[in-house]
């Protein structure tokens, strides 16, 4: 195949037992999918991780006096039990080799619930803490920082977090407000704690214990202040540059020459935004990390400080618990997210299965009563972009609007709103706030952002203090959201007229311009938030064909060469965690449901559905699904930040409901003569 020429359409247009069982598939998972819906009228699956925020978490109620009761520490250890590594360590994910950081936040979690420091699994947790090199004094700048409030490490070998950073003018191009907004809410917290110098007391005994456990050598003798920089290799993602080397070095020498009086101002005013943070959010946070950091703040501010305890309470909204894995806490909760995707898969459906018209009206309620319809007082003060008519990630209460969770719940709601007897239409001046939400968050370049449009340069980057993480100290333009809202904007305008001043029709031609300019020589697209080249394709097929782009395009076309090219003998696709790590395709040693159930759903997009590598990939996803309907968790499938790796749980479950229904569909109305 010359690469400019199109797929041929070949294949066999009659039926076939294999078009005949996909129908039954579709609908096995499909009824499997209504079964997994909520009460509330939503879906929601585990967004998986690591134990960070567990035991950070742990350190937090124990620091503020609210330690947890004896079942919630059987819970809590049994989730450390599950995902401790075989060497003793904790991973950066579910499949990553061990970290300094995670797992010596886990060792002190764990001491700090009771555990005795000569439990076998504290006991290989230091035998490979202290096998690393350095041990935990190569722990990165974020785990130095937690150690140091429990007196574990000294603030002298920590690199300066001065509040007065968010005194600076707003319109330096490093400023704070420029931030990623979870980067700045961090860093708001780590510089209120840091200008404070909290150190908390730990139970009698402990605090000395733990530095003779952590540390080989005597803890008197350590040079902190010469580990500055110093990481341990297997943690780092983002070496420390020359940039970030001077600025710390003058962030040095400020510390020593800092003026009291203005430390204290901006101590105040650090406190004052992390107490409006904590309000607007209904004490939720915009994630649980930044979330106890503020519970920390307002400890060490005031102990009895009133917003204090409704704080630790909305940490626990973050909380998830079984019966296999224990109590954790979850970085993000998908309410809306998982919701949106999953509605979109039943109206795909040839036919309503049992339940779908129910399900469907249940689920439209929900995403009606998590719309956000009040703008945040006191939003333009506090760096907030405009929140009225978005979606947050999760079921809204914390307040945090996502520009592709919006696209997603949008196209849901306009998805039913094409099948009339679903449910009752929602009011056209609720689509039209989502419409504005969404415009509200392209960049210049075309793209869309997530919970802002971008403020800071590249440059900032360079500057990155997190070492584990890259591409989080600013907002980009994003692939996927771009893919999202390309489609929820083109699907409006489908049913409703463009604003008088063009808006929408421009944010479509600017959105696809941006599309096609991301395109790799080799037709793929590099994805951000999922793993990795097929999940990117996959958003771009969607938003470019409800767009209007003719499957014939050139673009569509390269991509949908790049799909074929990557099919694996077995008829599935999978791609590894590592090419995030790598910018580069690599390929998983066994197919994966999520990965072939994207690949299938971009295919469909572009190419006839008869085509011997669609029918392929639907054989293997139909080999693959269970008795009751569903289909098993394999790898990894989502990333934030480069390096984090997730396990989003639902996507084995409505992706591949969605590329069986689509496919049942479309080879129906094939037989029929109506394509």
């Amino acid at each position: 195949m010359k690469p400019q020429e199109n797929i041929a359409y070949g294949g066999n247009r009659n039926p076939a037992p294999a078009d005949r069982d996909a129908q039954t598939s579709s609908e096995r998972a499909l009824l499997h999918l209504i079964g997994l819906q909520r009460a509330g009228g939503d879906w929601e699956g585990e967004m998986v991780w690591c134990t960070m925020i567990l035991a950070q978490a742990v350190i937090a109620r124990t620091v503020v006096g609210r330690p947890y009761g004896e079942a919630e520490k059987a819970g809590i250890l049994k989730h450390f039990r599950y995902y401790q590594r075989p060497d003793g360590s904790w991973g950066m994910h579910p499949e990553s080799p061990g970290y300094v950081f995670f797992t010596t936040l886990a060792y002190v979690a764990l001491r700090l619930l009771g555990t005795p420091s000569d439990e076998p699994m504290l006991a290989r947790t230091r035998d490979w803490l202290h096998s690393q090199p350095g041990g935990v004094k190569g722990i990165p700048s974020w785990g130095k920082f937690w150690l140091a409030m429990l007196g574990l490490y000294e603030y002298e070998g920590l690199n300066g977090i001065p509040p007065e950073i968010f005194l600076l003018p707003e319109w330096l191009p490093f400023h704070p407000r420029r931030y990623y907004c979870h980067t700045r809410q961090i860093y708001l917290g780590l510089a209120f704690l840091y200008g404070k110098r909290f150190k908390a007391t730990l139970p009698d005994g402990l605090r000395d214990s733990l530095r003779g456990e952590l540390y080989p050598e005597a803890y008197v003798a350590i040079d902190f202040p010469a580990l500055r920089n110093f990481i341990a290799p297997g943690d780092v993602y983002v070496p420390v540059s020359v940039w970030l080397r001077l600025a710390y070095r003058l962030l040095s020498a400020y510390e020593k020459v800092h003026s009291t009086a203005l430390r204290e101002k901006a101590l105040g005013v650090c406190l004052e935004r992390i107490v409006y943070e904590q309000r607007i959010s209904r004490y939720q946070g915009v994630s649980p990390v930044s979330g106890l950091l503020n519970c920390l703040a307002l400890y060490a501010h005031d102990p009895h400080h009133p917003d204090l305890g409704p704080s630790l309470d909305g940490v626990e909204a973050w909380r998830w618990e079984d019966e296999e894995e224990g109590i954790r806490y979850v970085g993000a909760r998908s309410n809306t997210w998982d919701t949106a995707f999953a509605i979109q898969a039943l109206v795909e459906s040839p036919a309503p299965v049992a339940g779908s018209e129910l399900a469907l009206e249940k689920a439209q309620a929900f995403l009606k009563s998590a719309q956000m319809t009040e703008e945040l007082p006191g939003g333009r003060a506090a760096w907030r972009d405009i929140a009225l008519g978005g979606w947050c990630f999760s079921d809204g209460q914390h307040r945090w609007p996502v520009s592709d969770c919006a696209a997603e719940a949008l196209s849901a709601l306009l998805a039913i709103a094409d099948h009339p007897g679903y449910a009752a239409a929602v009011a056209p001046e609720r689509l039209s706030l989502a419409v504005d939400f969404i415009l509200s968050r392209q960049n210049r370049d075309g793209g869309f952002g997530t919970y802002e449009r971008r403020r800071g340069g590249k440059l900032l980057e360079f500057i990155n203090p997190s070492e584990m993480f890259g591409q989080c100290m600013t907002e980009l333009s994003y692939i996927e959201c771009t893919g999202s809202a390309l489609g929820a904007l083109a699907h409006y305008r489908k049913h409703h007229p463009d604003r008088s001043d063009g808006s929408i029709d421009s944010a479509i031609e600017r959105a696809v311009a941006f599309l096609r300019g991301g395109q790799l020589d080799d037709g793929s697209f590099p994805g951000f938030w999922g793993i990795n080249y097929t999940y990117a394709i996959f958003h771009v097929a969607k938003g470019l064909r409800m767009a209007g782009i003719p499957a014939a395009d050139s673009a569509l076309q390269s991509a949908a060469r790049w799909l074929i090219a990557k099919q694996r003998g077995d008829g599935g696709w999978g791609e590894h965690y590592t090419g995030c790590l790598e910018a580069r395709y690599v390929e998983h040693g066994e197919s994966q449901v999520v990965m072939t159930s994207w690949a299938l759903l971009a295919l469909l997009d572009i190419l006839p559905p008869d085509l011997d590598e669609i029918r392929r990939g639907i054989r293997w996803l139909m080999s693959r699904q269970q008795a009751d309907g569903g289909w098993p968790r394999q790898a990894v499938n989502g990333v934030f930040f480069g390096a984090a790796m997730l396990d989003y749980r639902l996507y084995h479950t409505y992706f591949p409901a969605w590329a069986m229904a689509r496919y049942a569909r479309l080879v129906g109305a094939s037989q029929d003569g109506r394509e």
